[in-house]
């Protein structure tokens, strides 16, 4: 059973079969939404104290776009956007955390994608721990021009709206 309380500080490796990152996005100027979804390969999330001191590390597979559309997800795979086979892995390195004004965690850092990096805050909506488990779930706005990804405007959504769901297991052998 999931209860809210503070995780012990240490090192947690995320469940990659247990996390998912979904986003919604607008195509067709605006008018329709499309969702999707990106598999993770791996990361990890060091808990510190105080939880300013914490950071995040996040692996995603770029080729696994899905957004249940093959023609779409093949354009996007392709050279015109994702560029794929040439920049295989989206990764986010966090460089800080905080509070913000409204008592969310946020979580500040660097997303690379199309092999350029650009900062992205990640807002934590919830986070839960289950023993040496921990469950997050985190929203972020990703802005595809601010990585060079800027063929097909209107076609293709200009921003993201990206929600990690992530479960991390301890790994420091430390008890939780």
């Amino acid at each position: 059973m999931m209860t809210t309380a503070t995780p012990a500080p240490g090192r947690y490796a995320i469940d990659v079969p247990r996390s998912e990152i979904t986003f919604t996005t607008k195509h067709m100027f605006g008018l329709g939404t499309v969702r999707g979804s990106f598999r993770l390969r791996g990361g990890t999330i060091s808990l510190a104290e105080p939880l300013t001191g914490s950071r995040v590390e996040a692996v995603a597979d770029a080729s696994s776009f899905d957004t249940g559309n093959k023609n779409r997800d093949r354009q996007v795979l392709s050279k015109t956007l994702l560029d794929t086979d040439g920049y295989p892995d989206i990764v986010f390195t966090s460089t800080g955390a905080e509070l913000d004004e409204s008592g969310a965690w946020a979580l500040q850092g660097l997303l690379t994608a199309h092999g350029v990096r650009a900062p992205v805050t990640f807002t934590v909506a919830t986070a839960e721990v289950d023993g040496d488990e921990i469950a997050v779930e985190a929203t972020a706005t990703v802005d595809r021009y601010a990585h060079g990804v800027t063929r097909l405007k209107g076609m293709a959504g200009r921003r993201l709206q990206l929600t990690a769901t992530v479960r991390a297991r301890r790994t420091d052998g430390s008890p939780a």
